[in-house]
């Protein structure tokens, strides 16, 4: 008995120092969200200048995408970069 009530302890244990670990690094992480709309002129220059002017790194980019004439076709409207800083 006092075998199982030792080892649930640990695993208890282990759990709590991990959800502690969790929620301190978590605390430390903050995030930055950008929109940048989009001209299909010169978007790539414009694109590429704006990521490398970024403090942080770049978690994510994410398009918002609607239709362009009657759903015969779609196009970007903006896109949404997730930045982490440091």
């Amino acid at each position: 008995m006092i075998w199982i009530l030792e080892k649930q302890f640990i695993y208890f244990f282990k759990n709590k120092l991990k959800y502690i670990m969790l929620r301190q690094h978590m605390k430390t992480k903050k995030y930055r969200v950008h929109r940048f709309d989009l001209n299909m002129k010169e978007a790539q220059i414009k694109l590429e200048q704006f990521l490398n002017n970024l403090e942080g790194e770049v978690v994510s980019i994410v398009p918002n995408v609607g239709p362009l004439f009657l759903c015969y076709g779609s196009k970007v409207n903006f896109l949404l970069i997730v930045e982490k800083l440091k």
